[in-house]
């Protein structure tokens, strides 16, 4: 004669863990929920050995979840969400194993943290892009300096090839219609002209200047287009210049 029965179903059940407060192994308090799906696998000892297999297994569930994210780290919890999860099962799925109840899965759904913490993370991961820029401007510009330098290599064992890319350099800007453009000229070109006056400027001028013309009663040269010889520099006939003036007779 049956006292007392009891309908036991054998479907895989998702049973949701509530958020708990946890605190992980670098201080940070982080509020985590859950969810773990189970089946009954022996319904004699779900009815049997437990009171009830429900409840037991969800307060089983949280207090297992507070106990193995308490030894993990934040960044460990962010980033190996796989190795916890099957933490979770390997351990739950073994105290639940005695009730009948087999455990396939235990996830961890959300993972709320502070604002404070959220906006230290955001700096740091900014703090740390601005490093790989960084980092990764350099690396270009040590490629292009040493590119650089091998082109000057090559470009100087032939002295027309500076000249050629000068020529390239200037059809490139050219192209641009809304731009002015500036032609650099070497100093070499210039150079033959600088020799020339510097030879010029060490040539000696004439000391005097020589006036023949005739002369008036009066003293004075007369309008018969006199013949002048100026030495370098001069422009006029005046006091500072000797002049030497012989008379007619």
């Amino acid at each position: 004669m049956l006292a007392h029965a009891k309908r036991i179903s054998l479907r895989i059940v998702a049973l949701a863990i509530r958020p708990q407060d946890v605190i992980t192994r670098d201080n940070v308090s982080v509020k985590v929920n859950a969810v773990l799906y189970m089946r009954v696998m022996d319904p004699a000892k779900a009815v049997i050995e437990i009171e009830d297999y429900l409840y037991a297994t969800s307060q089983l569930a949280q207090t297992t979840l507070r106990s193995v994210l308490g030894e993990v780290e934040l960044d460990e919890l962010l980033a190996d969400r796989e190795k916890i999860n099957g933490i979770l099962k390997r351990i739950i799925d073994e105290r639940t194993a005695p009730w009948g109840i087999e455990v396939s899965a235990v996830e961890v759904k959300d993972l709320d943290l502070p604002k404070s913490m959220k906006r230290a993370m955001a700096r740091q991961a900014e703090a740390e892009r601005e490093r790989r820029a960084k980092v990764i401007a350099a690396q270009g510009e040590l490629q292009a300096s040493a590119t650089l330098a091998q082109a000057a290599r090559t470009l100087g064992r032939e002295p027309n090839a500076i000249q050629l890319r000068y020529l390239q350099t200037v059809t490139a800007i050219a192209a641009e219609t809304s731009s002015a453009t500036i032609f650099p000229i070497p100093i070499e070109f210039f150079r033959p002209f600088i020799q020339a006056a510097a030879a010029g400027a060490a040539t000696p001028a004439p000391s005097q200047i020589r006036v023949e013309g005739s002369q008036t009663d009066s003293g004075q040269l007369g309008h018969d287009a006199p013949e002048l010889l100026l030495g370098e520099g001069s422009h006029a006939l005046g006091a500072d210049v000797p002049l030497c003036a012989e008379r007619q007779r």
